[in-house]
């Protein structure tokens, strides 16, 4: 059974940056597409960053492209979501989630996800 626990969710100014990290049991990064998804109130929920097994293969939304970038540090289970140039657009609740493949993961299809943690952008 895989568990996420996401972490570094903040209040920050427009402009700065922030890690968010999701910590996952097992070696569940060499088995699973590994993403992030945001959901904003009133919003509907966006997948904007993930990461295949090996780490060589990444998808980003337009919304984040060029300011967010996923890595993930396999000795140490955990996932990463490294957000710079923040923007209040960028306010919403993040949460990691494990799967198959993107696409799917997209519309749901998800193996495992983590609880939420809030990014506040003013």
């Amino acid at each position: 059974h895989v568990q996420l626990v996401e972490s570094g969710g903040a209040s920050v100014q427009a402009g700065g940056s922030l890690r968010l990290s999701c910590a996952a049991s097992g070696n569940i990064a060499s088995s699973y597409c590994m993403g992030w998804f945001r959901q904003a109130p009133g919003k509907e929920r966006e997948g904007i960053a993930a990461i295949y097994p090996g780490g060589s293969t990444t998808y980003y939304a337009d919304s984040v492209k060029g300011r967010f970038t996923i890595s993930q540090d396999n000795a140490k289970g955990t996932l990463y979501l490294q957000m710079n140039r923040l923007k209040p657009e960028d306010t919403a609740m993040y949460y990691c989630a494990a799967g198959t493949d993107w696409l799917p993961m997209t519309s749901g299809a998800l193996d495992a996800w983590g609880l939420e943690t809030q990014v506040t952008v003013s």
